[in-house]
């Protein structure tokens, strides 16, 4: 077979079950090969910034890869961005790119760059099929990196007269290990720091939301009752219902969460990543006795020095804690403060429920309103820009995987797209993005996409005609902003025009029934609101500096 067709075949083993991007002439060989695939099924989209999003997103809320691909120079730089996010975010890729001939990569030719060289900042691997007898062990290995601990991206170049040459070998079989895990040793040390703490806090990182850690999560804090603060992409490792749910934390540096963090005499992270919020944050004075549980050994950083590490499978170490606890009984704690926070929390998020406001609608009610219909299993995709902000505090999760933030790279223009493959991965839920006004059109060209998917997804777009979160934070730095803001299409003959459904609300009251009815509508939706950001400042008031990084 040629080493395309093999290539494919390579991929079909290892379960892929999308790839999504632009095709180009240097990868014609590949794509003819593909297309004879009845496993894998090829989503064409309208720009590759749009496709590595979705195979991100894919990617996240499978555990599994997909394919972003593109062809060589420009269709791999326009790739790079939704890559770099992917595998900031720990979301596992694979990435496959066209190249020219190999007999002209030496030297000045048509465009011909390093591209395994661009990529290999922003993955966790990236190589060059030179011969095509190591197509299965290039292909098992990359499968095997993107899906390891931490998941990341992984990039594959075929060059386009490889991909003709016949190929004589055959697929290798994955074949999946359970992960190692901590001794029993160190696990006892561990507990001997969780039981003699008077004020034990857990913050939760991104490693919390596999579904195997989570629900170790869950039976921990139940037989404990210790807190557990949520970074931003950690939401729903725990239900956001439960009394040890202490909701999100990475936003301003007084906000009420921070104080549970304050007043804690252990800080226990895990999966914790440094790049959703930095232990100089909290930790300010290096005095917090830290317990660190994770699938890698900490990052060295001077504010996060744990006494004690427990590296390995994280769902197997909180099932190690929990047989200790179930043996000793559970600890005497003091969580009056941590009781406090939560219901000062709750009393925020339910402060403009009920507003009736016209013109504009506050930031709070739009949020109470999506999460009303939203249920417990649904998905919520947040693009980047200051509703990033009041999504990561407001917007809270039954289910780990039910609110998408990107919080380690931070690329706007991601939720549209995203939410394109959420509706693949559940075409049964409902899939609802926010998305800014400057976010949502730097994909826009996506809209067609869904349109051709039918995909069932609501769009809301929150509209105050300005880069918002760039100008919040000069406001707040400077007391003023330099020129952030620009115009805005017809949002209604936009959608009109891509053929979706299309809608306006600038009554607070409308906004829910107006959502309800996206969502019952065939195909995808568009929901525009102006949103009434005078409450950022007012935010900022309460929160002190924002520490989240734009």
């Amino acid at each position: 077979m040629k080493a395309s067709d093999l290539l494919v075949k390579c991929l079909e083993e290892e379960g892929i079950e999308y790839i999504f991007g632009v095709p180009g002439e240097e990868n014609a060989d590949f794509m003819i090969s593909l297309e004879k695939s009845e496993r894998i099924k090829f989503i064409l989209t309208r720009h590759e910034q749009g496709a590595a999003f979705m195979a991100e997103i894919y990617g996240r809320l499978t555990g599994n890869p997909a394919g972003a691909l593109g062809t060589l120079g420009p269709g791999a730089t326009n790739l790079i961005t939704g890559v770099a996010d992917s595998n900031m975010d720990r979301a596992p890729m694979l990435v496959l790119t066209g190249q020219g001939s190999t007999d002209r990569l030496h030297k000045e030719s048509h465009q011909i760059m390093d591209v395994v060289g661009m990529f290999k900042p922003v993955t966790k691997w990236a190589t060059t099929i030179l011969n095509p007898e190591t197509i299965p062990e290039i292909v098992r290995k990359a499968v095997r990196l993107a899906r390891t601990e931490k998941p990341g991206a992984v990039h594959i170049e075929l060059p386009e007269d490889v991909a003709a040459m016949e190929a004589s070998t055959q697929p290798m079989s994955p074949r999946r290990f359970r992960r190692s895990v901590p001794d029993d040793k160190i696990v006892d040390r561990a507990f001997e720091l969780i039981k003699t703490a008077k004020r034990p806090v857990i913050i939760a990182g991104n490693g919390c939301i596999r579904r195997r850690a989570s629900k170790q999560l869950r039976l921990f804090c139940e037989k404990t009752g210790i807190g557990v603060i949520s970074t931003f992409m950690a939401k729903g490792s725990v239900d956001m219902d439960a009394e040890y749910c202490l909701y999100t934390v990475g936003l301003g540096a007084k906000d009420r969460v921070n104080q549970a963090i304050d007043d804690a005499d252990l800080v226990i992270t895990l999966g914790f990543d440094m790049v959703e919020y930095h232990p100089q944050l909290w930790n300010g004075n290096r005095d917090k006795r830290i317990l660190h549980a994770d699938f890698l050994p900490a990052e060295i950083d001077a504010h996060y020095h744990p006494e004690v590490e427990l590296v390995g499978d994280l769902a197997h170490t909180l099932w190690m804690l929990n047989e200790r606890v179930d043996a000793a009984g559970k600890p005497e704690y003091d969580f009056a403060l941590q009781r406090r926070v939560r219901a000062e929390m709750k009393a925020d998020f339910e402060e403009h429920r009920d507003d009736d406001t016209s013109g504009t609608i506050r930031p709070q009610k739009a949020l109470w309103d999506a999460r009303s219909v939203m249920g417990p299993d649904d998905v919520l995709l947040s693009d980047v820009g200051a509703h990033k902000m009041w999504i990561a505090r407001h917007y809270q999760c039954h289910e780990p995987n039910t609110c998408l933030i990107p919080n380690g790279f931070c690329s706007m223009g991601f939720a549209l797209p995203g939410a394109v493959a959420a509706n693949l991965v559940f075409p049964e839920r409902r899939i609802l993005a926010i998305a800014g006004d400057a976010g949502f059109l730097m994909n826009g060209q996506e809209m067609e996409t869904a349109r051709r998917l039918d995909s069932n997804i609501v769009v809301m777009v929150w509209v105050d005609n300005a880069y918002g979160l760039i100008a919040w934070k000069q406001e707040t730095h400077f007391g003023q902003h330099t020129d952030l803001s620009f115009g805005n299409p017809d949002w209604l003959k936009l959608a009109e025009a891509f053929g979706w459904g299309g809608h306006y609300v600038e009554q607070s009251k409308e906004l829910a029934a107006t959502l309800e009815r996206a969502f019952n509508e065939s195909g995808p939706s568009l929901v525009v609101v102006p949103i009434d950001y005078r409450e950022n400042p007012i935010l900022t008031k309460k929160l002190g500096e924002i520490t989240c990084p734009i």
